[in-house]
C-alpha cells in the first residue's frame, strides 16, 4: 500500500538521470547514466537503488514527479514525428520567413535555422478572421475534408492548426479539428488556440508546430513510462514538471507536451529558490551545471524570472533570435552547451572552444573509457585535480586519466603546443569564461548589477566551476546546497502543482473596457484552476495575476504583476502606475506623451507553497581537520597548489575550511580557490566566501609550500 509520505523525483539529463526519494524527513538520492533507447531504464534502476537506500519497497512510493529534457532534445536533434501544418491561405512561409530581426547584424553570410517544417508539410485553407475575431472569409467545411484526405494519403503522425487571429476567434481551428478527428482518427491534433492563444503568428505557429511535431514521442514515452513503473509495483500517481516551475498531470503533459521543454531546468529554479527563502536572500543567480549545459537564472524576492517566449537550439551562441521560438510561459535563464560532456576542440583561428555539442553518457568524455576519443571538460577536471578518478560518482563509475591525457594532447595540445596539464587549463578557463559571459549579458539584459547577488550551485559540475565563476564575475557569495548533484529533481519535490493560461486581448488604457476585462480573468482564473484541480488537489489555489504592456509604437511588452484586488477593480490608473514603476525600473525611465497598452494577460493558479523554515544563524567557527590532501590547478593563481580534502559528512555545521581546499561528496565535488573559504552552515549548506585578503596568499604559500 502507497504512502504519498514517500515521495519520488527523477530528472533525465542529457549524461545523467537523477533520482530522489524523500521520506519522513529524509532524503536519498542516486545518479545513473541515461541510457537514450529507453529512457524508462535508468528511471527504474534508480528508483530501486533509492529505495534499497531507504529500506522501503517500491510499492511504498506514493508520488513521482517528473522532468525530463526528451522533449527539448527531441526538438534540437529533429527527432519528432511525421508532422503537418494547416494555416490561412498567403501565411504557409511565416515560419520559414520569420521576423525582419537580423541576430547578426553584420554577418554577410548569416545562416537562419532550418524550420522545424519543410514547405512541402505546410498547407493551407481559405479563411479569414480579422483581429477583432470577425470572420471575413468564412471557412468551408468540404474544403477542409478534401485536406483532410490529402493528409491521410501523406501519411502524417501529428497536425498543427494555426490560423490566422485564432487566439481571439477559435471556430474556424475548432471546425478543423472536428472534421480531422473524424476522418483521421489515429492522427494527433495540435491547435493554436489551446496551445499558444496569443498574439505574433510566427510564435504562435512555431509553439504550435513544435507541440504537434513532439506530441507522439512524448505521448508514446509518458504511456510506457507509466506501464513499466506500475510494472515495477509502483503504482502511483505521476507528475510532469513544466517550463513554468510547476507540476501538471500526466494526461495534460501528454496533450501539452511543448509545455515539458525546460522542464528540468526549472526545477533547478525552484531548487535555487527554495534555497533563497529559507536563507533571506533577495538576489540570487541561481547556476546550474550538470554533464551537458550549464543553466543561469536570476532570482529576485524568492521567486524565479518568469517569460512567455524563449528560444530552443540556438545557432549563434547568445544570440536572440537565432533559436527556435516557443510562446508557454516559462522560468526565464540562459541555457548554453557547458557542462561537464561538452567538447573541447581547436578552431580554424587557433582558438580553444568548448561545447555545445556534448559526449553525452555514450560514448561519454574520455575519460570514461567508452570509447570517447575527444576531451570534454570532466577531463580537464580530471587532470587539474578537480575529481578524484578513483571517486567519481561514489566510486560507482571508474575513471580513466591517461585516457583524458592523451584526448587533450591530441586535440589541443598538439596543435597548440601544450602539455596535458596547460590544455586541460586553457579548457575549463574557456568554459568558465563562456558561463561568466552568459550571466554578465543575461544580468544587462535584466538591468541588473550582479555584484549585488550571492550565487546558489547545482548540479553535478557547478561545484567544481562555481569558486572561479565567482571570481570572475565579482561575485562575494556562493552557496552550494546539500543534494547540489541532483538538485533539479529535489526541485521537483518542492514544486507547487500549477498551471497558467495567456490571452491576447489588446486593449489601451484610454479605451478600457472593465467589464471585458472582468470576463477575461474569469476564463482565465477557471481553465487555470481546471488543470489544477485534475492533478486530484482539492485543497486551497491561489491566483497570481500578470498583464504584458508597452508604449504604444513600440515592439514588445514587459510583464506587470497585479495584486488579485488590483486584478478584480481593473482600475487603469493603477494598472499605469504599475507599468510606468517597472518601466522605470528595467530602462532607468518612462515616455511623457504616449499613450500605455496591454497585449497579453495572465492567470497562474497554484497550490500554496509550505511554509519556509528559515536556518540559524551560526554561533562560531573552527578549522576543520583535513582527511589528506592532494594536488589542485588554482586558474586564479595560475599554478598548482596542495589542497586539504575533507568529505562533507564530516563536516558539522561551523566548521571552516580555508582555500585551496577540496570538499567531496557521492554527487559532485566542491572546489575551494585560494582566494576563498567554506563554512557549513546549519542547514547542511557549504557557504564559500572571500577570504580576508591579507591572510589568503599566507594560506595558499603555506599549503604550496607544504606540498613541495
Amino acid at each position: 500500500m502507497s504512502t504519498l509520505g514517500t515521495r519520488l523525483g527523477v530528472d533525465i539529463g542529457g549524461t545523467f538521470t537523477d533520482v530522489v526519494l524523500e521520506q519522513a524527513g529524509q532524503r536519498f538520492s542516486a545518479k545513473v547514466l541515461t541510457t537514450y533507447g529507453a529512457p524508462e531504464d535508468a528511471i527504474i534502476e534508480g528508483m530501486h537503488r533509492v529505495c534499497a537506500k531507504a529500506g522501503v519497497a517500491v510499492s511504498m512510493v506514493g508520488q513521482i514527479i517528473h522532468g525530463t529534457t526528451l522533449a527539448t532534445n527531441a526538438l534540437i536533434e529533429r527527432r519528432g514525428a511525421k508532422t503537418a501544418l494547416i494555416t490561412t491561405e498567403g501565411f504557409r512561409d511565416v515560419i520559414e520567413m520569420r521576423t525582419e530581426s537580423r541576430f547578426e547584424q553584420y554577418d554577410l553570410n548569416l545562416t537562419l535555422p532550418e524550420p522545424l517544417l519543410p514547405r512541402n508539410r505546410r498547407y493551407t485553407v481559405r479563411e479569414r478572421m480579422d483581429a477583432r475575431g470577425q470572420v471575413l472569409i468564412p471557412l468551408e467545411r468540404a474544403a477542409v475534408e478534401a485536406l483532410a484526405d490529402e493528409l491521410r494519403e501523406a501519411g502524417y503522425e501529428s497536425v498543427a492548426v494555426g490560423l490566422l487571429h485564432s487566439y481571439v476567434n477559435d471556430a474556424h481551428e475548432r471546425m478543423i479539428h472536428d472534421v480531422l478527428a473524424q476522418r483521421l482518427p489515429g492522427v494527433m491534433i495540435s491547435l493554436s488556440s489551446e496551445v499558444s492563444p496569443q498574439m505574433r503568428e510566427y510564435e504562435r505557429f512555431n509553439t504550435t508546430i513544435a507541440n504537434a511535431y513532439i506530441k507522439p514521442l512524448m505521448k508514446s514515452y509518458l504511456v510506457r513510462l507509466k506501464g513499466r513503473l506500475a510494472a515495477e509495483g509502483a503504482s502511483c500517481p505521476i507528475f510532469l514538471m513544466h517550463s513554468g516551475g510547476g507540476i501538471i498531470s500526466l494526461e495534460s503533459a501528454s496533450e501539452f507536451p511543448v509545455r515539458l521543454v525546460e522542464s528540468g531546468p526549472a526545477g533547478g529554479a525552484v531548487f535555487a529558490a527554495d534555497i533563497a527563502a529559507r536563507h533571506g536572500l533577495r538576489k540570487v543567480l541561481s547556476f546550474d551545471m550538470g554533464g551537458t549545459t550549464a543553466k543561469i537564472c536570476l532570482i529576485k524576492n524568492y521567486t524565479p524570472k518568469t517569460a512567455r517566449v524563449f528560444e530552443v537550439a540556438r545557432t549563434y551562441r547568445f544570440k536572440k533570435g537565432s533559436g527556435m521560438p516557443i510562446s508557454i510561459p516559462v522560468i526565464d535563464m540562459v541555457e548554453i552547451g557547458a557542462g561537464g560532456g561538452s567538447l573541447a576542440h581547436v578552431d580554424s583561428m587557433n582558438q580553444i572552444r568548448v561545447g555545445p555539442e556534448s559526449a553525452g553518457s555514450e560514448p561519454g568524455p574520455a575519460c570514461y573509457g567508452r570509447g570517447g576519443k575527444r576531451p570534454a571538460v570532466t577531463d580537464a577536471d580530471v587532470i587539474l585535480g578537480k575529481i578524484d578518478p578513483h571517486n567519481f560518482a561514489a566510486g560507482t563509475i571508474p575513471l580513466f586519466a591517461d585516457e583524458s591525457v592523451g584526448a587533450l594532447k591530441h586535440e589541443i595540445g598538439d596543435r597548440l603546443g601544450m602539455d596535458a596539464q596547460e590544455s586541460a587549463w586553457g579548457v575549463a578557463e574557456v568554459v568558465d569564461e563562456n558561463m561568466a559571459n552568459a550571466a554578465r549579458v543575461h544580468a544587462v539584459e535584466n538591468g541588473e548589477d550582479l555584484s549585488d547577488y550571492t550565487m546558489i550551485a547545482f548540479g553535478g559540475a557547478a561545484p567544481l566551476h562555481a569558486g572561479r565563476l565567482c571570481e570572475k564575475l565579482g561575485i562575494a557569495r556562493c552557496l552550494v546546497p546539500p543534494g547540489a548533484g541532483v538538485g533539479s529533481a529535489i526541485g521537483f519535490l518542492r514544486a507547487p502543482f500549477s498551471f497558467e493560461a495567456n490571452r491576447t486581448l489588446f486593449m489601451r488604457l484610454a479605451r478600457f473596457d472593465v467589464q471585458r476585462v472582468s470576463q477575461l480573468f474569469d476564463e482565465m482564473e477557471d481553465e487555470a484552476t481546471h488543470v489544477v484541480r485534475s492533478c486530484g488537489w482539492d485543497g486551497e489555489i491561489l491566483t497570481e495575476y500578470k498583464v504584458y504592456m508597452r508604449y504604444a509604437g513600440q515592439g514588445w511588452e514587459i510583464p506587470v504583476i497585479l495584486t488579485p484586488e488590483e486584478a478584480r477593480r481593473a482600475e487603469p490608473a493603477v494598472i499605469l502606475q504599475r507599468f510606468e514603476h517597472e518601466y522605470a525600473n528595467l530602462f532607468g525611465r518612462t515616455v511623457k506623451g504616449l499613450e500605455a497598452e496591454i497585449t497579453v494577460w495572465s492567470v497562474n493558479a497554484h497550490t500554496p507553497q509550505a511554509a519556509t523554515v528559515p536556518v540559524e544563524p551560526l554561533s562560531g567557527t573552527d578549522e576543520a581537520s583535513a582527511e589528506g590532501s592532494r594536488s589542485v590547478f588554482d586558474a586564479g593563481l595560475g599554478r598548482r597548489v596542495e589542497a586539504e580534502v575533507h568529505c562533507r559528512d564530516a563536516l558539522p555545521a561551523g566548521r571552516k575550511v580555508s582555500g585551496p581546499g577540496v570538499i567531496t561528496e557521492d554527487e559532485t565535488t566542491i572546489i575551494v580557490p585560494s582566494s576563498r573559504m567554506a563554512v557549513t552552515l546549519n542547514d547542511g549548506c557549504i557557504d564559500i566566501h572571500q577570504q580576508d585578503t591579507s591572510s589568503a596568499p599566507r594560506a595558499a604559500a603555506r599549503k604550496e609550500a607544504a606540498h613541495v
